[in-house]
């Protein structure tokens, strides 16, 4: 097989999972943290940052993209986007929005960052 090719197949697999399954992980993560808290599942931060689903997506695609193309400045730029972007959701908000939003993308980006580091040591070693 063409080493290119491989190269291409490999990050753009690693780049799948960091997207398709960074979701689900964020939410059982989310569950676990619900777990010990008694109440409401669907809690006020739920209500309080809609859309997150998508944002999270793109995040993880930002974020992978950056890191695989060697541009690590774009790490940066995602997080000062995404912070401006909610900062006016959360400013008048509970703590537990605060809290849920910070583990959230700190989860999704450490997810992501993961799979494109696994992407790259691959290409090295193939």
């Amino acid at each position: 097989m063409n080493p290119t090719l491989l190269d291409v197949l490999v990050v753009a697999a690693a780049g799948a999972v960091a997207v398709g399954l960074g979701g689900p992980l964020v939410t059982f993560l989310f569950r676990r943290i619900d777990a010990t808290v008694p109440g409401d599942p669907m809690t006020d931060a739920e209500r309080a940052l809609r859309g997150g689903v998508w944002i999270g997506v793109l995040e993880r695609i930002a974020v992978f993209a950056a890191i695989v193309a060697g541009w690590p400045e774009g790490l940066a730029l995602v997080a000062a986007i995404k912070g401006l972007g909610r900062y006016p959701e959360l400013k008048g908000q509970h703590r537990d929005v605060s809290e849920r939003f910070i583990i959230g993308t700190f989860a999704s980006t450490l997810w992501a960052a993961g799979c494109a580091g696994i992407a790259i040591w691959l290409n090295h070693i193939t």
